[in-house]
This record gives structure tokens, C-alpha cells and sequence, in this order.
């Protein structure tokens, strides 16, 4: 389906932190580190979790106890906890860290999209210098633009074999994917960018993730790869005249392969290969 351009805006004063599933401590520990204050409220919010929410938000308050991080909560939005309720839009306005749990990140959407909740977690993501906003695995992928929600190994180089839907788009102009490597996820990434051409792809590995901080570009930061795929300049894309089940092709496609340290800028595509100290 066609995307409309990505409208030009401030830069958040907000932070925003996404990773591709897998351990989540060295995350919960970069998180623990950006807060101002320990003692500040923390919403975990668990609306992808299908199974067990309750049980996945003790964990993760588990280690943020043990991070010195004593103020964690379970926020739930879900099917029979609105987003829209009073309580609930109360606790996010007074929420400096809201992490998104793994699981579908459909449901994310499907329950936060077009909601109050969503544009007051923008407003404090947009204008709220110390608030921080994170994700993993499926509660990262939603954060993006856009996000690959199907398509599966070689079978993805397939026209009409893969669906990227909307996501929450707090990250404008980028297409989200998780799992990335150890799930082989490089053809259906190749396959969107190609499709939307306008969207920069990025991929991200298990227990690796980006940190973007107010007015800086985003650092990848974790154990693995970050991969980001820009087809915006590719000489050659078959997708407009490829019929579904038939191999797409694509030339001068560009990719970058990024280890923690090294840095992204999202709105001019370039990447800084020098590690950060």
C-alpha cells in the first residue's frame, strides 16, 4: 500500500530504546543507568504478552528491584483493561519509563493505535526531556513506522510473501524488524525496502538494540549486529512489475552491517563506523 512522506518534526526530547529480543538484562541495566532518578515510576506494559502478562511483569520488576529501580508497576492494556481508561492514562502521565514486553506486536497496535493513550506517550516522548520509552522483541518492532509482521526465509523473495502493517511511529521514516539474524529475516527486510523504498530498514539481532537520545543519532549497543538496508538510491526494483509467487530483484540496494558502539543517523541515512567510547 502506498506511504504517505514522513512530515518533517522538532526532534523528541525524549529518549527511545529498542531491542531484538533475547536477554533483556544488559538492556534493563542501560536503562536503569539513563534514569535521573531511581526512584521514578516505571510502567511495564505488557500488551503483547499473550500468556502469563502478570507473571512477565513480575519479572522484569524482579530485575529492576535489583537495579535499584524500586517504583515498577504492571500496566495493562488489553482485552479487558481499555487503553482510554482514566486510571490507566493517569499512570502513563505519571510514568517516566515505559518498557513494551515481547510477544505479537500486533496486539500492540491493535490495541493502542488511534487511542489517547498513544498520543499522550508521544507527547511525553515528543516534549519530556527525561522521559524514556523502550521495547524488545515484538514491543521494539512496534515502535517503528512500520513493521514486518510475515514472511518467512527464502519464501520472502517472493512477490505478495511478506505484510508490513503500521506501528505506533514513534520512529518515523524506518521499518522495524527483530530476531533479525537468528531468525533469517534478511530477504523479507530486502523485500519491504524495496517496497518502500522511503522507509529505512533496520534489523535487529538478539541482545543488541539502538539507544536514541534527545538530539543525538542512535547508538547500537548490545552483543551482536544491527543491520540497516536502504534501498532509497537502488538503480533497479522489479517489485511494480512482479506478479505474486515470482522472485523479486532488486540492484544497489545499501547495507550496513553496525556493532554496538557505532552510530545511526535515521533522517540522512548515514552511519558513523567509528565505536563510541
Amino acid at each position: 500500500m502506498p506511504v504517505a512522506a514522513a512530515s518533517s518534526t522538532i526532534a523528541p526530547r525524549g529518549t527511545l530504546v529498542l531491542l531484538g529480543g533475547g536477554d533483556d538484562d544488559p538492556m534493563l541495566t542501560l536503562l536503569a543507568g539513563l534514569l535521573l532518578d531511581q526512584s521514578a515510576s516505571i510502567e511495564v506494559l505488557t500488551t503483547a504478552t499473550r500468556r502469563q502478562p502478570a507473571r512477565t511483569a513480575a519479572a522484569y520488576a524482579h530485575s529492576l528491584h535489583q537495579l535499584n529501580c524500586p517504583n515498577v508497576r504492571h500496566l495493562r492494556v488489553d482485552e479487558t483493561h481499555p487503553a482510554d481508561d482514566p486510571a490507566t492514562l493517569a499512570r502513563l502521565r505519571n510514568a517516566t519509563l515505559v518498557f513494551l514486553s515481547g510477544g505479537d506486536q500486533e496486539r500492540i497496535t491493535d490495541f493502542l493505535r488511534n487511542t489517547e493513550f498513544l498520543a499522550v506517550l508521544k507527547d511525553k516522548y515528543q516534549h519530556e526531556a527525561n522521559f524514556i520509552v523502550a521495547g524488545t522483541s515484538a514491543g521494539a518492532a512496534a515502535m517503528a513506522e512500520f513493521m514486518l509482521v510475515d514472511g518467512y526465509g527464502w519464501r520472502s523473495l517472493l512477490g505478495g510473501r511478506i505484510e508490513v502493517q503500521p506501528g505506533l511511529g514513534l520512529l518515523r521514516g524506518v521499518l522495524l524488524d527483530q530476531h533479525f539474524a537468528e531468525r533469517a529475516r534478511y530477504p523479507r527486510l530486502l523485500h519491504a525496502v524495496l517496497a518502500q523504498p522511503r522507509l529505512l530498514g533496520i534489523g535487529l539481532s538478539e541482545e543488541t538494540g539502538l539507544v536514541i537520545r534527545p538530539n543525538q543519532t542512535a547508538e547500537v549497543f548490545g552483543d551482536g549486529v544491527v543491520v540497516v538496508v536502504d534501498a532509497a538510491q537502488a538503480t533497479h526494483n522489479s517489485l511494480p512489475n512482479t506478479s505474486e509467487g515470482q522472485f523479486i530483484s532488486g540492484h544497489g540496494l545499501q547495507l550496513h552491517l553496525l556493532v554496538p558502539g557505532q552510530q545511526l543517523d535515521v533522517a540522512s541515512r548515514k552511519v558513523n563506523s567509528e565505536v563510541m567510547k
